[in-house]
């Protein structure tokens, strides 16, 4: 028997044999009516052992009906559709072919999901198909997790992103240099005159609750075009302006704009780092906000001493408009739900394209994971439909930094202090020319030039700050190492920093004589100022670290705090000043300072327990 196959499979082409057989096995299946017959070669054992006991094989004339059927090739496309299996006869090959009658399965979109194969790349190819060439997938890299872009791309967004923060840090402090032209343009006083930083820190404090769902929705790239173009036309609105109100208007318009390059690049580190790769970033983040505090006045007292305070803004315009550039050609979607929202979005339509021409279906994996059969699919992302309307998430994004900061003893703990330490930044505006230029009889240019501390205190304390948590992990015990990456170890290095605060206001006020140095005061301010620093970056940490999903809330408690408590102090300082003496104003500002110095040490010993007793902050710890 078996030699006897042998000679026939030597004479005889196997792939007639496969179309002998499937002709025989079709008329004999359409004539009988039966659909279940043999399928395949395997199933035709007996008939192929039949075959072999005879080497003359004559096959038998193929049927009127079959033959026409098989010289037409719309009858054939018929029969193929009648007959799923027609074209894929073996293997896990798909065995039916969908159409548009099949119902369409939505699925889950996450960053991990495997994207299913289309089902005509699983079914043999025939050369009498009539459908269209199908559209090729779209490029889904622009698509990937922000967390496993390469680290050159994330170094640039950082970049992009650190240097936004600190060219709008800088138009905080850049306005003061110019209040003394402006009192003389427009009789104004001199506390008149400082409410333009007052006012420009209104809109920093109340803008981001109300962008903030916008971001959420749209991402972080389309709010920073649209604001920062606000942003430089409103610097144009400053520079042009003819009146005081016109200046307070827009002073107000450019810290709204203004407020996203603060608020959101947070949130964009957050994107493109995970916690324990996010130090480096925010140390340059916080450094950024710092340098442009000090940049600002340092840069515009040069200007207004030498030219018009209209050149001022204009020279931001050029700035910030160059600063623009490179937002709109180089900076990319960092917000993960956005994308993911984007990558399903272009896959249903790959889909719809592949259904107009014809083709329908995904392999999807069974409970067999060796096993896939074609499904008609769609995408859909889970934060999507979770997405309140965007009233209620204004409405969410103004009540709950208030109610937070009212029932949380972290969030309000931290935002006075926090808030206390930027106020007495903000002081500086004040407080510097007015002591420098009276103690030391410097203009002002001299003066302004002070401002320069803060700027270096700012680079040396973003220098320690990447290097000291780099160095704590390599050389800390497994234990330590544990404490480290807890909210609280957050804190331990702003423990002994923040104290740099309290002394720098102490010493800052008790060297303000003529017969000391300017140096001596100078350096109190880059003191207080890496002080200001440590407890910048510990704020955010911890509040990132311990609310998770309500950081946002929890951050733009603090920011509200924060910008409106600094925006107040530059109205009294040169009263409290001249009322308190330098020295008695120097002691009250450190004595404050002092008190707060203690918020860390609390966190660091009782933190665990603190936010056990936070409903909120525990159900956030059993969620995670």
């Amino acid at each position: 028997m078996k030699k006897a196959a042998s000679q026939i499979l030597g004479k005889i082409d196997i792939c007639a044999i496969e179309v002998t057989l499937r002709r025989n096995l079709r008329h004999r299946t359409l004539s009988s009516g039966n659909t279940s017959g043999p399928r395949t070669l395997l199933d035709c054992a007996g008939l192929l052992t039949t075959m072999s006991a005879d080497p003359e094989i004559k096959l038998p004339p193929e049927p009127d009906d079959l033959k026409n059927k098989s010289s037409n090739p719309d009858l054939r496309q018929d029969e193929r559709e009648k007959r799923p299996d027609s074209d894929s006869w073996s293997g896990d090959r798909p065995t039916v072919r969908l159409s548009a009658n099949d119902e369409i399965t939505w699925h889950y979109l996450t960053f991990e999901t495997e994207t299913p194969s289309p089902a005509y790349l699983a079914t043999s190819s025939s050369s009498d198909d009539s459908r269209a060439p199908p559209p090729e997938c779209p490029n889904l890299k622009k698509y990937q997790s922000p967390f496993d872009w390469s680290p050159k791309r994330k170094a640039v967004l950082t970049w992009i992103s650190v240097t936004a923060t600190m060219f709008t840090a800088y138009t905080a402090g850049s306005y003061s240099a110019g209040t003394d032209q402006m009192t003389e343009l427009w009789g104004i006083s001199d506390v008149a005159a400082e409410t333009g930083i007052t006012i420009f820190t209104c809109g920093f404090a109340i803008a981001p609750m109300v962008l903030a769902p916008f971001s959420e929705i749209n991402g972080r790239r389309p709010m920073f075009v649209v604001t920062g173009i606000l942003f430089v036309v409103f610097q144009v609105v400053c520079a042009v302006t003819p009146t005081f109100a016109g200046m307070l208007v827009a002073r107000f318009l450019v810290g709204c704009a203004g407020s996203s390059f603060s608020t959101m690049v947070g949130g964009v580190v957050s994107d493109i780092y995970r916690a324990e790769n996010r130090n480096t970033a925010m140390a340059l983040f916080a450094g950024a906000a710092l340098v442009g505090t000090g940049l600002g006045p340092l840069i515009s007292g040069f200007i207004a001493y030498n030219t018009t305070w209209r050149w001022i803004f204009y020279l931001q315009v050029i700035v910030d408009g160059i600063v623009m550039v490179f937002i709109v050609f180089f900076f990319k979607e960092t917000r993960g739900s956005v994308l993911l929202s984007r990558k399903a979005k272009a896959l249903n339509n790959w889909y719809d394209s592949l259904e107009g021409h014809g083709y329908y279906g995904m392999m999807m994996p069974t409970q067999d994971p060796t096993k896939t059969v074609p499904q008609r699919i769609r995408w859909k992302v889970k934060s999507d439909e979770e997405r309140a309307s965007l009233g209620k998430m204004i409405t969410v994004s103004l009540y709950r930094p208030f109610h937070l900061l009212f029932t949380e003893p972290v969030v309000f703990f931290f935002s006075l202090w926090i808030s206390f330490s930027w106020a007495i930044l903000y002081l500086m505006f004040s407080a510097i020319p007015l002591v420098f230029r009276t103690n030391y009889d410097f203009n002002l240019q001299e003066a302004d030039a002070i401002f320069t501390a803060i700027s270096v205190g700012a680079m040396i304390s973003t220098v320690i700050s990447i290097y000291q948590e780099k160095l704590a992990r390599r050389f800390a015990s497994d234990k330590r190492r544990g404490f480290l990456n807890s909210p609280e170890g957050r804190l331990y290095f702003s423990c002994i920093q923040s104290a740099l605060l309290p002394i720098g206001c102490f010493w800052f006020g008790w060297t303000q004589f003529s017969y000391i140095h300017w140096i001596v005061p100078a350096l109190a301010v880059g003191c207080a100022t890496m002080g200001i620093f440590s407890i910048y970056l510990a704020v955010f940490n911890y509040l990132a670290d311990t609310y998770h999903k309500y950081a946002s809330s929890a951050l733009a408690a603090q920011s509200f705090c924060r910008n409106a408590l600094a925006g107040a102090f530059p109205l009294f300082t040169r009263q409290m000043f001249n009322a308190m003496t330098y020295q008695g104003a120097g002691s009250f500002l450190g004595g404050f300072a002092a008190l707060l110095t203690v918020v860390p040490w609390i966190l660091v010993f009782f933190g665990p327990k603190i936010r056990a007793r936070s409903k909120l902050a525990s159900e956030i710890l059993k969620d995670n």
